[in-house]
């Protein structure tokens, strides 16, 4: 005879042991967040050297 747990766990089981959605939205999940990191860090860097150099293209033509 089968607890309440271990019918609970063989029920779970047959019912998702096939189904990989969940992890495959993770996966794009944290590949969504990944790419945002990266685009956030290079906006960043990108940003402050072109300010830079529009500043001395600004400079050098009103100078």
């Amino acid at each position: 005879m089968l607890t309440s747990y271990e019918f609970l766990a063989t029920y779970l089981r047959a019912r998702f042991a096939d189904d990989e959605r969940g992890a495959s939205l993770v996966e794009y999940a944290l590949l969504v967040a990944l790419i945002a990191v990266v685009c956030s860090v290079a906006v960043t860097f990108l940003g402050s050297s072109a300010k830079s150099k529009f500043n001395s293209v600004g400079s050098s033509i009103g100078g």
